[in-house]
């Protein structure tokens, strides 16, 4: 597969040769959450007991020899930052892609698993956390006890599918789905209530596609993805000693194409103010007949609430019909790959390898399947990562840090309020209740104060497949159980060990765990000028969800609701549009036709150019008025703008590429790099860049909105 690094400059201008999980994870900074890495990070002993410490980046926060100063900034800012890393970096076969964020998350794999390797084997049942986090990852470990096993953990679920005689136990198998292995046309969630911040509510969404997006079924440049997924509905059916595994899969892919037909877009399912609609659960069979909601609820354990908050709403009617008019044999079929699709990898090698050669080889171009003890890190933490999270706190997270981190925070946030002030284009009224917002802005910094307690989780040595499946249903049981109850203010929708951060809505919250107050987006030691186009471009960033496209529509308390004088949400939406428009123009030379879709990236850019203009200005005021000094040739301003740009270091492989500009609600990396900055004046003055630069934009096509 080809390695792509992505030139960036306008479609219209040029084209440069190629040389790549409740609190609403969609607002993450890197889609939840997608990651990127940087360098190898070293494969920690078992065992050890030092700490492994995270890379520096040259002596000041940025790596110099990782620039190539014979590009000009105006032509290609990314390849002037970033250019001698993206030629002599090479993507790791266990990866489709490659950044600074998967750099640091091979970081945060490498910490976790000298921890959990040094946990005893002991009791699960008498012996604390740390007994059950080894079990966990020790089982997943011992390949020999998997493979004797082959397909056996499958056969219950298997075996319960076969047996279900009528379209009432099917609903129930999906139903169940929610908290365990296996498929579903709906899938049911628990989160904040959006009007009602205070209480948790159940949402439901569409489901059921095997492949990533409604448009990899319809859309003709996808045909060769749809050919080898049926192929791969056959091969996993096959497996699982299912009968008529061809006919089985063309009758599964017939269907999925179906329910893609009904399935709303992306753009349209981030759109806050369609997605929030409720339906008394009693009406479900009026609303949308033909399913049989009340065996459905009843199995996800949520038949106690009122109603279910539907995101897609219209598109249950029709998947409702499709179901009832679907035969009961295509119906076991589709949900017995589902099953085995989702086990796989804690089943047997033929097992894990079909899987992986469809979804990770074959859909991103990763060559190589990543290490056992990677994946088993992943299962663990995926089970128990809070558990996991207060060790690696003790380990890697200084109280310094966060006193940085609170005085960052602080000076990001009143450059955003002295920007609501300076804005021309709002009026008196909208502008108080964003400053009101802003006000109510809440802050979590590297970990939760409440640890969650996973006394009441079931674990047992030896048991890989029941201890996941167990880990989930502990985990649905627990959000289930909320329905109706206050919300927990305290929570976290990530664990300190995660390189990401994110705002959430409801709470109106920004949260930064630990892992990613590391170089290039923190260091302590830094340039504080490099500090502030990273971590506090990702802080700026995070502050602007609670004023991008969607999260504008929830207010100080996190209630969904119009604040928005008209005159001053028609300003914004045109300034939106515009920046929609300039990112759909990016070309991608080794994937003709594809492009950033502007609809469904829209809150990541808002968020990436009002999290840079004001992380600017948090910068300024911090130099209370003295001029920054120069180091190594580079004034103040240029060093934040490289700080930036080096934090969006990214390479991938085309196939991933593909996957991603059609799923993924962020522009790719060296976009990022790129595209805000071309909207920001003071970057043409840093760098000199003039009409005579690929990359310039005249200042009255430059975006401003906060």
């Amino acid at each position: 597969m080809k390695k792509t690094l992505l030139c960036v400059a306008t479609a219209a201008a040029l084209t440069l040769a190629a040389p790549l999980a409740a609190a609403e994870h969609d607002r993450c900074l890197d889609d939840a959450c997608q990651l990127y890495a940087l360098f190898d990070s070293p494969d920690a002993a078992g065992g050890a007991t030092g700490a492994i410490a995270a890379a520096r980046f040259g002596s000041w926060g940025v790596d110099l020899a990782g620039m190539d100063r014979s590009v000009s900034p105006g032509a290609d800012f990314f390849g002037y930052v970033n250019g001698t890393w993206a030629k002599t970096t090479q993507i790791p076969a266990d990866r489709s892609s490659y950044g600074a964020f998967a750099a640091l998350r091979e970081l945060s794999e490498a910490r976790v698993r000298q921890l959990v390797e040094s946990y005893p084997l002991g009791d699960p049942a008498k012996d604390g956390d740390a007994a059950k986090v080894a079990a966990l990852y020790r089982g997943f470990m011992d390949e020999a006890a998997i493979e004797a096993l082959g397909a056996k953990p499958l056969q219950p679920h298997l075996d319960a599918i076969r047996q279900a005689q009528d379209k009432p136990a099917l609903a129930a198998l999906m139903g169940r789905a929610n908290g365990g292995f296996g498929g579903s046309f709906f899938a049911a969630s628990v989160s904040d209530d959006q009007r009602d911040p205070e209480r948790y509510t159940l949402y439901l969404s569409q489901s059921g596609l095997g492949l990533g997006d409604r448009q990899m079924y319809l859309d003709e440049k996808f045909a060769p993805q749809r050919e080898r997924y049926a192929a791969y509905i056959a091969q996993m059916l096959q497996l699982a000693g299912w009968d008529r595994p061809q006919q089985h899969a063309q009758a599964v892919m017939a269907m999925e194409t179906r329910l893609a037909e009904a399935h709303w877009t992306r753009a349209d399912s981030r759109n806050r103010d369609k997605t929030y609609n409720p339906v008394p659960l009693a009406e479900m069979d009026a609303y949308a007949p033909g399913f049989p909601w009340a065996a459905f609820f009843r199995a996800a354990g949520v038949e106690q609430a009122p109603r279910a908050v539907l995101r897609q709403n219209t598109a249950f009617p029709e998947m409702a019909r499709i179901f009832a008019e679907a035969d009961l044999d295509t119906l076991r079929a589709w949900q017995a790959f589902h099953t085995a699709d989702e086990a796989a990898p804690l089943l047997s090698k033929a097992f894990v390898d079909a899987e992986f050669e469809f979804r990770s080889k074959f859909l991103n171009g990763q060559p190589q399947q990543r290490d056992r003890w990677k994946r088993g890190v992943a299962l663990a933490e995926s089970a128990m990562g809070e558990a996991i999270g207060r060790d690696y706190v003790k380990l890697y997270f200084q109280a310094d840090a966060k006193a940085k981190m609170d005085a960052l925070v602080a000076n990001v946030k009143a450059a955003m309020g002295a920007r609501l002030e300076q804005l021309d284009w709002m009026g008196p009224a909208t502008r108080a209740e964003a400053k009101a917002k802003l006000e109510n802005f809440g802050l979590k910094i590297g970990y939760p104060e409440k640890w969650r307690d996973y006394s009441g989780l079931r674990i047992a040595n030896g048991d890989v497949f029941g201890n996941a499946e167990r880990a989930r249903r502990f985990e649905w049981d627990y959000r289930r159980a909320r329905i109706g109850k206050p919300v927990d203010e305290l929570e976290w929708g990530m664990t300190p060990q995660t390189v990401n951060a994110y705002y959430n809505s409801v709470k109106n919250e920004i949260v930064f765990p630990a892992a990613i107050l590391q170089p290039p987006f923190f260091d302590p030691d830094a340039d504080p000028a490099v500090n502030y186009g990273a971590i506090g471009g990702v802080i700026g960033h995070e502050i602007i969800h609670g004023f991008d496209d969607q999260g504008r529509k929830s207010d100080g308390q996190g209630l969904l609701r119009d604040w928005w004088a008209a005159e001053d949400a028609a300003k914004f939406e045109a300034q939106a549009a515009r920046l929609g428009a300039q990112y759909e123009s990016y070309a991608f030379p080794t994937l003709p036709g594809m492009h950033i879709n502007g609809r469904l990236t829209m809150g990541e850019n808002i968020g990436d150019l009002g999290g840079l203009t004001i992380a600017l200005e948090a910068y300024r005021r911090s130099l209370g008025g003295k001029p920054a000094p120069a180091i190594d040739g580079f004034s103040g301003e240029q060093r934040l703008f490289l700080g930036w740009a080096q934090v969006w270091r990214t390479l991938w492989r085309d196939d991933a590429l593909r996957q991603y500009l059609v799923t993924d609600p962020h522009s790719p990396g060296q976009i990022r790099a790129v595209a805000p900055l071309r909207n920001i004046d003071a970057w043409y003055e840093a760098f000199g860049i003039t009409a005579k630069d690929p990359l310039y934009l005249p200042p009255e096509q430059r975006v401003r909105i906060w």
